[in-house]
Order: structure tokens, then C-alpha cells, then sequence
């Protein structure tokens, strides 16, 4: 919470207690004039949001009930004591709810450039399989993040997520749409069309989780932006809560079609589900695992996931040659991550597609028929710290790893969500679903081995590799796997 926020909220839950000693000490009109010189300061520095309104009802009643109180009459009744708990109920309320939903603040970017923000927005000529209009074409936005430079006082600071995705995060959560519009007062640390710097730079292509903001993972691409790389956020429409086209429109998540494609989905996994629970050994275990991996219906997702990457791959050239990107993409140095099931997409497009020189991994299963097959290029997967109990199902699709490096990790005390925002915008584990890590330290980690990686493997800067990100970090763990090509060449 923001310092006046606390102000407000010591006031309002302390003074109603204690407002007769006060007021005999201090006139009542001085007192409402100090706590409302604390609430005008609030507004005009931190503004209002919605989530505080409980502590603005407790002052109204708190100034109204000091400036009309007879100070010297405290007789205890049945009615104060209705009212002193409906008091303590408004307050808890009204801690819980900006605890909860906080203004939180993103961590800065440690990079020597600037990061700068742009849109692109393209019509393909695939057919849209999600809607049921058979005119429908697939349709993309991309938010691109990239190296800029400054100074940057004369250009707008990005907004932190687009209304769709607003909105669609309001609806999966039985929430109003406009419930997270407190969320424009979260200063990012990207610009909005900022100059990009001089020179070209590698390109990486970012896939999100399934049925999550696109780009909520500003901490991550930020950071990775500000170290040099041009990233093509994805946002996979009616997949991702919500896209906002350039004409305002909304394309949000589409539950009637996840509903239709995952029905009987626990069928094909709960073979697998038995064999981990039944202790069988990883031998035994392999070929049930094999059988639901490639059957399981996010495989299907992944599968189309893939072909939107592709396609935008096929699209980078024709970007190299105008606007704000022209000649500012490497284009032969081009690498691919994702989390969740963009993680599990990244993998598939690192072996479907050979302009791919580098992919990672964050925390997705690869589900589909590309089990048992092998990397022909340096892979990092990075995991969460899952309980034991959990089923390590990529402990069978990875089974051969790579004939390059094969960077196999893991962020101790973290969860699922760790690796987006999440653990910044909903501070508490048991709504989030996140781990007990440090939130800033769990995406210093990330970012860090992310990008030790990307300047390993697409830069050749031998001098940040992550094996130095794992020495300098308690809480990730860090085993490389050397394939026949690693083995024959330098390789950190």
C-alpha cells in the first residue's frame, strides 16, 4: 500500500476509540482538518481507487462523529457496542481490500538502454477456428518491446495492461469490468514509441500462459528489453483474457470453446495421474505418460500456439524493412520463450522451425506428439518449486534433452504464477497461488537466468551465462546437460 493509504487507514481504525481523550487535547475542528489535509493529500498525490472507499465512508462517519460528540460523555451502551463493530468490520474491509489489490510498484530495469513500447496489429488469411463465423479470420496484436533511448520525459509511460485484458481479468474473477482500472496508477518503466536505439538486435518471440494476460509479465519483459532485445509479446486471441484492437474493439477469452474442447480432458490424463500416484517406477511409467501426453487437449493448444509464432516469424522480415523496427532486428539471432502453455509452445516452435536459434521454458508442460524427441539447439526449462507429490511429466518429454545444452532448473519456493506479475498485483499466496519467495526476488531470479541465457546463446557473451546466475542465487537450482554438439565445442 502507498503511504497515505496507511495514514488513512491508522486513523480511521485507531481514532474512533480513542477520539474523546483526543478532543480534549485538541479542538475538534483542528483534528478534521488534520485528517482531512492527510485525505486531500492522498487525492492529489496518490488518488482515489475503489478498493479504499470503506476508509473514505469510516472518515465521513469519523469527522461527523467528532465535530457533534460531547466529549465528556462516554457512557457505554448497546448501541455503541453495535456501532464499535461495525466499525472494526467497515476497517478490516477496508485493510484487506488495497492489501489484496494493491497500487504495488514494478521492479526497475536494470539494462543499460531505455524500454520502449509499441503496437502492430495484423489480419492473417488463416481461418479462425475458435468462433463459429466460418469468415472469421485470425487476427493478432503484438505488443513489442524494445532497447530505446532517452531522454524519455517527452513520451507517455506505457500503461500497465490494456483495457481487454482488464477486462478480461475483472470477468474470470466475478469481478466489475472497470475494478481494475486503479491499475493506471501503477507507473511502468516502459515509453510508449520511444526512439530505439542505435544498432540491430536479437529477437525474441514471447508466448503467455493460456487463459492469462498477455502481457502481464511486465517485470520480465521490461527487464529483457532494457538489455538489449527486441520482444514480440504474442497475445493468442480468444485464448488470453482479452485483446484490444486498434479500432477499440475486445476480443476476450472464449470459456464456451475451452469448455467444449476440454471435455473429457481428465480421462486422458488420469492413467497418467495413477501411475505417478502408484509409485511405478520411470521405466513402467514412460509409455502410459507417452500415451496421455500426446492425447491431453492443451496439446492441441500448443499446437495452434505454434502456428500463430510461426506465422509471426514469416512476418518479421517484411517489419525489418519499415517503421519504427526498420533494420533494427537481427534476424539471425532469433530465440523464443513463454510461460505455461506458451512454454510448452515455445518448445514446440524451437523444433518445428529452424530460424529458432534459442528457446526457453518457463514452468509449461509440452504436451503433444513430440515427446521422446530431442533439441538440436541450447534449451533452458525452468520449473517451480511443485511439491513432490506433484506429477513431473516433463521429466518424460524432456527425457532427451538436447544435442546442444540443455539447462535443466528450478526457482526454489516458488509457484505457477511467480514468473508473471502476479505475485505483485495479488500480495497474498493463498489468492495467487503463488510461492513463499521474495515477489521482487523471484523475478530477479527469472530475468536474470533468462537473459544470462539469450546472451549466451543468441549474443555469444560468454561472460554472463547461467551458471554464474546459479552461483550467485541460493534459491535456484541449476543442472546443464551436455548433448554431442556441446561436448564438441566451447561451450559455457
Amino acid at each position: 500500500m502507498r503511504t497515505f493509504e496507511i495514514l488513512l487507514l491508522i486513523v480511521v481504525t485507531l481514532l474512533p476509540f480513542v477520539k474523546r481523550p483526543v478532543t480534549r487535547s485538541i479542538q475538534p475542528l483542528y483534528l478534521v482538518g488534520v485528517v482531512s489535509t492527510v485525505t486531500l493529500l492522498h487525492f492529489i498525490i496518490e488518488g482515489w481507487r475503489w478498493q479504499m472507499v470503506p476508509a473514505y465512508l469510516l472518515l465521513l462517519i469519523l469527522a461527523w462523529r467528532v465535530l457533534t460528540m460531547n466529549p465528556d460523555t462516554a457512557r457505554l451502551s448497546f448501541l455503541r457496542l453495535i456501532g464499535y463493530s461495525g466499525i472494526i468490520l467497515i476497517a478490516a474491509v477496508g485493510w484487506i481490500l488495497p492489501m489484496v489489490l494493491p497500487v504495488f510498484s514494478l521492479p526497475q530495469p536494470t539494462g543499460v538502454h531505455a524500454v520502449g513500447t509499441t503496437s502492430l496489429h495484423y489480419i492473417s488469411q488463416l481461418d479462425e477456428s475458435i468462433t463459429l463465423d466460418p469468415s472469421d479470420k485470425r487476427e493478432f496484436m503484438y505488443k513489442v518491446w524494445y532497447p530505446g533511448q532517452g531522454p524519455t520525459n517527452d513520451y507517455n509511460r506505457d500503461v500497465y495492461v490494456d483495457r481487454g485484458s482488464r477486462s478480461g481479468f475483472a470477468t474470470k474473477y466475478g469481478l466489475p469490468a472497470n475494478a481494475l482500472n486503479y491499475l493506471d496508477r501503477v507507473k511502468t518503466h516502459a515509453y510508449q514509441e520511444l526512439p530505439i536505439s542505435k544498432g540491430s538486435f536479437p529477437v525474441l518471440i514471447f508466448s503467455h500462459g493460456y487463459g492469462s494476460k498477455a502481457t502481464g509479465y511486465y517485470a520480465l519483459l521490461s527487464e529483457i528489453a532494457s538489455q538489449g532485445y527486441i520482444v514480440i509479446n504474442m497475445n493468442h486471441t480468444y485464448e488470453s483474457l482479452g485483446v484490444t484492437l486498434p479500432d477499440g474493439e475486445v476480443k476476450s477469452f472464449d470459456y464456451g470453446y475451452q469448455r467444449q474442447i476440454s471435455e473429457g480432458a481428465m480421462t486422458a490424463v488420469e492413467p497418467l495421474i495413477k501411475a505417478f500416484k502408484d509409485g511405478l517406477d520411470y521405466e513402467e511409467r514412460h509409455p502410459i505418460v507417452s500415451e496421455a501426453v500426446k492425447t491431453y487437449f492443451e496439446g492441441t493448444i500448443e499446437d495452434r500456439w505454434a502456428d500463430d509464432v510461426i506465422l509471426t516469424l514469416d512476418l518479421l522480415e517484411d517489419w525489418n524493412d519499415f517503421g519504427l523496427l526498420k533494420n533494427k532486428m537481427n534476424l539471425d539471432q532469433i530465440g523464443i520463450f513463454g510461460h505455461s502453455v506458451g512454454g510448452g509452445t515455445a518448445g514446440k516452435v524451437a523444433m518445428r522451425d529452424k530460424r529458432i536459434k534459442a528457446a526457453a521454458n518457463l514452468d509449461g508442460i509440452q504436451w503433444g506428439n513430440m515427446i521422446d524427441s530431442i533439441y538440436q539447439i541450447p534449451y533452458l526449462y525452468i520449473s517451480a518449486d511443485w511439491p513432490a507429490e506433484h506429477e513431473d511429466i516433463n521429466s518424460h518429454i524432456y527425457i532427451n534433452k538436447s544435442t546442444d545444452l540443455f539447462y535443466e532448473c528450478k526457482l526454489l519456493k516458488s509457484g505457477h504464477p511467480n514468473f508473471m506479475d502476479i505475485p505483485l498485483m495479488i500480495p497474498v499466496n493463498s489468492l495467487s497461488g503463488c510461492g513463499t519467495i521474495d515477489p521482487y526476488l523471484g523475478l530477479e531470479i527469472t530475468n536474470s537466468l533468462v537473459t544470462a541465457f539469450f546472451d549466451t546463446h543468441l549474443k555469444g557473451l560468454l561472460n554472463n551465462n547461467p551458471r554464474q546466475v546459479r552461483n550467485k542465487y541460493d534459491l535456484l537450482e541449476v543442472t546443464v546437460h551436455k548433448g554431442k554438439l556441446a561436448q564438441s565445442a566451447k561451450n559455457p
